[in-house]
């Protein structure tokens, strides 16, 4: 359920791949080329030189970043997504200019072009990446070192930021351009969106061919923004696995610590709250210390993400206001 990010995978790779080793001699058509920009008013280079990568590196390592960053339209939806592309893209060319410009001007360093590719909008995906998917731990390196679910990204991030000379610019203005979408203050997302017509003349055209039928061994779960997003969208296996042991391990690390939490105790599967089962954990429940004020935010996060209020809430009093906790718990339940 993420035609555009299955669009952006496969199209611009497929180009670059072409340009690459049959067509070389339409690459310069492709080249981010700022002099020419101008210099020569060459505007379409702001659309060609952005969009396309001449770099199979930089090809493979943003192919990989917008495969993992397809859960945003699943959890946005579509039309989100792609405003905030949009708006990414348009401000990371501002800020391009700008920071070449700025180069120049204090080190003295003549900037005549940059690499090619979506790249803007992949570092300005990072934005939300950090400040919305909570972090769980997997594993530690030396008993210092943590690796979460979010660790190969942020490795794949790096490699995309050392594969050129002046590809930092790219992800300076990228991640600006995200950090200003996302503010709350400068108000950009209600300016720089896809109009609902645009929207949905894209649904009925292209996304019946980025399409695909929907895998029946795997087990929804409520990710998107709205009733019929959430029944649409479903973690993959890997991401299920990686919460389940991090699951695992607090409740070993609370049992050694004598205070583990019985969660099934304190309130029963979200899914089957009206099951019959649910009288018989009437009486532990009534045992249960008075329940914990809860933060409006958090609450407000975790509805954002598709929950209910009723589960966010119950899940924030039993994780005693920790945000990855409650998220963590009702993934997996």
């Amino acid at each position: 359920k993420a035609p555009l990010s299955k669009s952006l995978l496969l199209v611009p790779s497929a180009i670059s791949i072409l340009l690459t080793l049959l067509f070389q001699h339409y690459q310069k058509f492709f080249a981010y080329n700022l002099q020419a920009i101008k210099e020569d008013f060459q505007i379409w280079r702001l659309v060609c030189g952005r969009t396309i990568c001449l770099d199979l590196k930089d090809t493979f390592c943003s192919s990989l970043l917008i495969y993992n960053f397809r859960i945003f339209e699943r959890r946005y939806g579509s039309r989100k997504f792609s405003s905030f592309l949009l708006g990414a893209w348009m401000l990371s060319a501002l800020f391009d200019l700008l920071l070449v410009e700025i180069t120049q001007y204090i080190f003295g360093i003549t900037i005549s072009s940059l690499p090619s590719g979506f790249l803007g909008p992949v570092f300005a995906l990072f934005v939300p990446f950090y400040s919305s998917i909570p972090r769980v731990q997997v594993t530690q390196v030396l008993g210092y070192f943590s690796i979460t679910n979010k660790t190969l990204v942020y490795i794949l991030g790096l490699q995309l930021l050392t594969s050129g000379s002046y590809i930092w610019i790219l992800a300076l203005s990228g991640l600006v351009s995200g950090i200003c979408y996302n503010s709350s203050i400068l108000k950009v997302h209600r300016i720089l969106c896809v109009p609902s017509w645009v929207a949905k003349i894209f649904s009925w055209t292209l996304e019946p061919i980025f399409s695909s039928a929907e895998p029946t061994n795997e087990v929804r779960v409520g990710m998107g923004a709205t009733v019929d997003i959430q029944r649409q969208q479903r973690m993959e296996l890997l991401d299920r696995q990686i919460m389940m042991s991090q699951v695992a391990q607090m409740r070993r690390q609370r049992q050694q610590q004598g205070g583990m939490i019985n969660w099934n105790r304190l309130f029963p599967p979200l899914r089957h709250r009206h099951n019959a089962n649910y009288q018989d954990h009437r009486a532990s429940e009534q045992d249960a210390p008075p329940p914990t004020e809860v933060s409006e935010e958090q609450v407000a996060r975790l509805m954002e993400m598709g929950f209910s209020r009723g589960d966010a809430l119950e899940a924030l009093r039993a994780s005693n206001n920790d945000l990855n906790v409650a998220t963590n718990f009702l993934l997996q339940h």
